[in-house]
């Protein structure tokens, strides 16, 4: 019933400006949304959006983002942030959105989720900076966050079996800089 509502309204179409205003009305309902229908939502408003930027986004579609990632993360990062990981090809723009999403407005257990949902999908040079945004939010974050043992044994594993793939990267020597020095002591 809520996609058939959200494409009665065309609101994967609508103006960004309106869009904003739509968010900051979500924000306001209470009770909160379901998980179920945050993630309709999140899919119905922004994913044919954010799939097809070619540019960086605008001011209306990040503060529309950042607004309903406040309040309803985890749907956002299950739908939308997965759909652009496994998204095939280069997606600057997307990678770009992801990781100031990362950095910006996610929870930090949205944060360790990002990870785990890189860490889904073979590694590639375009989510290498996905990686290095997690780290950089470990040690940017109002406390140091630390990685949780299982996640970051995986995140050690995937980097070392895909060292092969990444003799000539930069974004990749970067990531392995700030593993070893972030965790020097735990990495061997």
């Amino acid at each position: 019933q809520l996609e058939g509502l959200c494409s009665f309204l065309q609101l994967s179409t609508c103006p960004e400006h309106i869009l904003v205003h739509f968010c900051s009305w979500l924000l306001a309902l209470t009770p909160n949304l379901s998980y179920t229908s945050a993630a309709i939502l999140a899919e119905q408003l922004f994913l044919r959006r954010v799939l097809s930027l070619t540019q960086p986004p605008s001011r209306h579609l990040m503060a529309a983002l950042a607004s309903f990632c406040s309040k309803y993360s985890q749907p956002f990062c299950q739908v939308l942030v997965a759909a652009v990981l496994r998204e095939p090809g280069e997606g600057a723009e997307q990678t770009k959105l992801v990781c100031e999403l990362v950095e910006e407005c996610l929870e930090p257990d949205c944060v360790r989720l990002v990870l785990s949902q890189v860490l889904e999908v073979p590694l590639s040079e375009k989510l290498l900076p996905v990686v290095q945004a997690v780290l950089g939010r470990q040690v940017r974050g109002p406390r140091l966050e630390v990685l949780p043992p299982e996640l970051f044994n995986l995140l050690v594993l995937s980097l070392c079996r895909q060292a092969p793939t990444f003799a000539m990267s930069l974004n990749y020597a970067k990531l392995v800089t700030a593993m070893l020095t972030m965790y020097q002591s735990q990495v061997s």
